[in-house]
């Protein structure tokens, strides 16, 4: 199978959100008038982002939920996305399965794949994702103030638990690494939540290299600092058993998301939780100065030092 038998067969659908899709040097967008494009990559390797042996329609999912996900985070609707993708070999069972899992997401959130590339190489997956938003509504990291609440969207440390089991570094019944597995392998991008919140929350970040650190980079935007209530967490049922602290502070792959809001706005972030079905959960607030702080049940500090995933630390 050659290069563009692989991409007619597994990678050209219709796009009719586009002036012009696969198949050319480009694709044509039209923007909507009046909106600005929000437009996030990310990469997913083999090896440092999931196992060589994973499932390939789950990695399809994958693959696009953590792109949508950077949209949700801006409060954009999403649009196109483009994909270059790395193969070792031109697996026809193995590339109808990721283009099977790939296209039911974007199918769901209405993304037309209008372009990309493929060659051969160590398997490697690189998403560039296009969205709209109003220039004023757009989520930024920027607009934290000191009072507001902090919010955190479903729960977290599934995902972190899950990849410790595959490693080896814990050891989870069998019930348990399947309820953490969803959410490392098949995350749910929070759009609907990120479109809910425009006009409503001064800050949002999805939380992919944990939540402390990822929350530190909405610190930084807006110059404040931060209290968090660590029992105020959301956890599953396996995460409260096992209980690890790292595993909430810092595990990635949550991709959940964490915004602020003013406390005048309390109840009607509860109400847009009920409106769509998701938890919301209320762990801190914001505060004057730098850094965050995070005290357990007894009011004393954690201990945080080296919190969140860095692909060169």
């Amino acid at each position: 199978m050659s290069e563009f038998d692989l991409i007619r067969r597994h990678f050209t659908r219709a796009t009719p959100g586009a002036l012009l899709g696969v198949g050319d040097d480009c694709a044509l967008l039209q923007a909507t008038p009046g909106r600005v494009l929000a437009v996030s990559t990310d990469m997913l390797v083999s090896g440092t982002h999931f196992f060589p042996d994973a499932d390939p329609y789950g990695l399809g999912h994958k693959t696009l939920a953590v792109n949508l996900s950077d949209l949700a985070a801006m409060g954009a609707v999403p649009r196109w996305a483009t994909l270059a993708i790395s193969l070792p070999a031109a697996d026809d069972m193995w590339l109808e399965q990721f283009s099977a899992g790939f296209f039911a997401l974007a199918a769901r959130y209405g993304v037309d794949l209008v372009g990309g590339d493929t060659t051969r190489g160590p398997l490697n997956l690189c998403v560039t994702i296009f969205g709209e938003v109003d220039a004023q509504q757009a989520l930024r990291r920027s607009g934290a103030q000191v009072g507001d609440e902090i919010w955190v969207s479903g729960t977290l440390g599934d995902a972190a638990l899950a990849l410790a089991h595959m490693q080896g570094r814990v050891r989870l019944e069998d019930d348990e690494f399947a309820s953490c597995a969803v959410a490392l392998h098949q995350p749910q991008p929070r759009v609907a939540l990120g479109l809910a919140l425009r006009g409503l929350a001064g800050s949002a970040i999805d939380i992919s290299d944990g939540f402390l650190a990822d929350l530190g980079h909405i610190l930084d935007a807006s110059g404040v600092g931060a209290e968090i209530d660590f029992l105020a967490l959301p956890v599953s049922d396996v995460v409260r058993r096992r209980f690890v602290a790292s595993y909430l502070l810092s595990g990635g792959d949550d991709y959940e998301l964490c915004f602020t809001a003013p406390v005048s706005r309390h109840a009607e972030v509860l109400a847009i939780g009920q409106e769509i079905d998701l938890p919301l959960s209320c762990v801190g607030r914001i505060v004057a100065g730098h850094g965050c702080f995070v005290r357990d049940g007894d009011g004393k500090l954690i201990d945080t030092e080296g919190a969140g995933y860095d692909h060169f630390r």
